[in-house]
């Protein structure tokens, strides 16, 4: 009696801690499928400890501290946000208001109160527009995006370097006869650039994941494909410390039906070291994707989890989904706002938790998790004329968090946004 009494004591005693320190050990030992349930075990705990104390998360709410618009008289979008060294902020994205014609490349620098400082496009009497932008170690800027005035085909990869005042150093194309797209670049160790998009022009099948490897002047190295014979893309490319690269986007070649999220692992010749599918028999996707603390990886994007009642149709839900270092899935959420939710942007925070950037047909919102995902607070823009299209966000040096997308009505006349909030 007394053996089951302290038995029954030990495991009311237990914490999501405890589950934690018991995955860790496992995983150490090999015993990856023990891991991962011990880590649900984890989360599990954690969740119930969050509903019986609602005033952990009630307490924290987020402020806006400032927000800012910039452009002119057609289509502006921010694409994608980057703190600076001095503690502004470079925006990248799509604008119509100004340039050479069509769409061109924008790119505007910030103070770090959101007041511009220069912008400059780039572009041609095509369009032209940019996905992706970091701050070099030379204190310039390296740009991701596409091109339909410059380049081989339909639209090429367009890689742009500029200098810290915005001038172009010197740009690249990539591509063939058919339509390719840069999603998202990253400076690698030795001064070059890691490029991730599709391409229809090369690879085994309908467009497929496009990796390419430039020196520091931006000359091709090597660059790979990952497809079968339908359609897969990459959406995010982050550097990890083992010097690869990590990747995440959608197949509709592999998986478990339709599209799935695909998560792709190289070493630094960009040789697969493995490759993940997450996802049911609708359609999920993958957009963003960040290397974790303790080496894992956590990846956002959304998965088409039901039928709506009314309307009858799919609806999306944000998917964040935290792996090990090998893939191997630890824990996922969803979240959604208003009538459909797909996460655009995530990463990891200096409290070990995570803040997503989340786009919907009406509502927008930006979340704040802990490190098991978890929700803490959410701020939601929607259910207006006009409301924000959130694209990117990030944790600033100081705690606090910057996001850009777009504002403006119906008419097509739109601004780039950014806005700042802290937590209270």
């Amino acid at each position: 009696m007394a053996l089951v009494a302290l038995c029954a004591f030990a495991v009311a005693e237990e914490t999501a801690e405890d589950w934690v320190k018991k995955g860790d050990e496992l995983y150490e030992n090999g015993s990856y499928e023990g891991a991962a349930n011990s880590y649900d075990k984890a989360l599990q705990f954690y969740n119930e400890s969050i509903e019986h104390n609602p005033e952990v998360s009630a307490s924290i709410q987020p402020e806006e501290v400032w927000n800012k618009t910039y452009g002119g008289d057609g289509f502006d979008l921010g694409s994608s946000v980057q703190e600076t060294c001095d503690g502004g902020y470079i925006i990248t994205g799509w604008t119509n208001s100004y340039g050479a014609g069509g769409l061109d490349v924008l790119l505007i620098k910030t103070d770090s109160d959101g007041n511009e400082e220069w912008k400059k496009t780039f572009g041609g009497s095509k369009d032209d527009g940019a996905c992706s932008v970091q701050e070099t170690y030379d204190g310039g800027y390296i740009i991701i995006g596409l091109t339909e005035s410059y380049g081989a085909g339909d639209s090429d990869v367009w890689l742009i370097k500029t200098d810290p005042d915005g001038n172009k150093v010197w740009d690249k194309t990539f591509g063939g006869p058919n339509y390719d797209q840069g999603s998202s670049v990253q400076e690698t160790y030795d001064g070059g650039y890691i490029i991730t998009g599709l391409t229809e022009s090369y690879g085994a099948g309908d467009s497929d994941v496009w990796l390419i490897k430039t020196d520091p002047d931006g000359n091709k190295v090597w660059d790979k494909t990952f497809g079968g014979s339908s359609r897969d893309r990459s959406e995010s490319i982050k550097v990890t410390t083992d010097d690869g690269y990590i990747i995440v986007g959608f197949t509709e070649s592999y998986g478990a039906g339709n599209r799935d999220v695909w998560l792709i692992k190289t070493d630094s010749d960009g040789n697969t070291v493995w490759d993940k599918t997450f996802g049911g028999s609708n359609d999920d996707i993958g957009t963003s994707v960040h290397q974790t603390s303790d080496k894992g990886y956590i990846l956002i994007g959304s998965a088409n989890s039901q039928t709506d009642a009314k309307s009858g149709r799919l609806v999306e839900d944000l998917w964040l989904i935290k792996t090990d270092p090998n893939g191997i899935e630890e824990w996922n959420k969803t979240f959604r706002f208003g009538e459909s939710s797909v996460g655009i942007s995530v990463q990891e925070t200096n409290d070990g938790g995570y803040i997503i950037a989340s786009q919907g047909f009406r509502t927008d919102a930006i979340i704040k998790t802990d490190s098991l995902g978890v929700k803490l607070w959410d701020i939601t823009y929607g259910d207006k004329r006009g409301h924000p299209t959130i694209r990117s966000v990030q944790e600033t040096g100081n705690g606090e968090y910057v996001f850009t997308g777009q504002f403006g009505g119906y008419e097509g006349d739109t601004d780039v946004l950014l806005i700042k909030i802290n937590e209270t």
